[in-house]
């Protein structure tokens, strides 16, 4: 299956002007907010800002050793946008980037101006920090977290300085990023948005589901995942998706490349299958039945034993696991007895609503007809 490399090389010669903005279009765009551009796009909102293809020479006289890059491939997309005529001549601007431990905030944003008199405003996804994870994971018991006000923000200072009609995406908490500030953002600058994408993002709680703005919004949000979604799944969605082949397995669809695109539009599919359809029900069982406080303790916990052991980057090499396990082990140790029997307590629930849900989910492997989980 063709992917959005496939898209660039078959369409990356056609401008705007020739064809309209698309999804697929909006995805690639999600995934450029990835990449590190300090020092290379300004963070103030400049009309003119630097192309993309400016922006990839830039980025290529780095030191790539210097560079915070989530994926390889990121950069591969970065070259091919630069040679493509549809994307060289678009135009970045409003870079920032955010990371706070003690916030527990990782936020980043970027706005690009496409060509067509429109402004697509990117929030980038959870990159590999401890710290990016733990903001998911804050997701389940707060709203909003910091990124979601900082999106919330940056849109509207995007919006001031920039004229015209705004799309806005991105891609996993990236996507999440998109709906909440165009929800919650001023209302003229709502009405100046034309699309939001969110891709493979997390949605929410009731009671951001329930608020005005995300209602007058409603009709303009375009939401995607592959067809065993897990991190799209999670928390409330009201809006319609459209569920993509991925060639992918499980979690690792949720990689945008792994995304099958035919033409101008991704390959979709009918329905998600059985396993994200487990997971999905198990975790908001889960989430249902604990409160907001327990599930806040739960996940504060956790991050103390994983930060214990010193790690900030997820993807980082396993070295020195001893003194890393002996230093988790301590951490849990301090921990005290009411906060170590509700992390059991917490994972007990987690196994009774998955066990609840095996049989209905996941039938005997001979027996299952999971569309495409493979």
């Amino acid at each position: 299956m063709a992917n959005i490399f496939d898209y660039l090389a078959w369409r990356g010669d056609i401008t705007l002007a020739q064809s309209p903005f698309n999804a697929v279009d909006s995805l690639i765009l999600s995934v450029l907010s990835y990449l590190p551009f300090d020092d290379m796009v300004r963070s103030t909102f400049d009309r003119k800002g630097v192309t993309i293809a400016e922006a990839q020479a830039a980025f290529g006289a780095h030191d790539a050793a210097s560079l915070s890059i989530r994926s390889d491939v990121d950069v591969q997309l970065l070259a091919a946008l630069a040679a493509s005529a549809r994307f060289a001549t678009m135009r970045l601007t409003g870079y920032v980037s955010e990371h706070n431990e003690a916030k527990q905030e990782q936020f980043a944003a970027m706005s690009i101006r496409t060509g067509d008199g429109a402004n697509y405003i990117s929030f980038r996804g959870t990159d590999h920090s401890l710290v990016g994870w733990k903001e998911d994971f804050n997701m389940s018991f707060m709203t909003p977290v910091p990124a979601q006000r900082d999106a919330v923000s940056y849109l509207e200072q995007a919006a001031r300085h920039l004229g015209g009609p705004l799309r806005v995406g991105g891609h996993s908490k990236g996507g999440n990023l998109a709906v909440y500030s165009s929800a919650f953002c001023g209302r003229k600058i709502q009405k100046r948005i034309v699309s939001v994408y969110n891709n493979d993002g997390p949605g929410f709680d009731e009671s951001v589901i329930a608020a005005q703005g995300f209602r007058d919004i409603e009709g303009r949000l375009f939401a995607y995942v592959p067809q065993s979604s897990i991190i799209g799944m999670l928390l409330e969605h009201t809006e319609q998706y459209a569920i993509v082949h991925s060639v992918q397995k499980g979690i690792m669809q949720h990689d945008p490349y792994s995304w099958s695109v035919l033409g101008k539009e991704f390959v979709v599919m009918d329905t998600v299958t059985n396993t994200s359809l487990f997971i999905d029900k198990t975790v908001k069982q889960w989430i249902s039945s604990m409160q907001p406080s327990q599930r806040a303790q739960f996940i504060n916990a956790l991050y103390e034993i994983l930060a214990a052991t010193d790690i900030k980057d997820i993807t980082e090499p396993p070295t020195d696991w001893f003194k890393r396990a002996r230093a988790a082990g301590e951490a849990l140790r301090s921990i005290d007895n009411e906060t170590r029997k509700a992390l059991l307590e917490t994972l007990r629930l987690l196994f009774h609503a998955a066990r609840n849900n095996l049989s209905t989910y996941l039938p005997p492997r001979g027996d299952r007809a999971d569309p495409v989980d493979r």
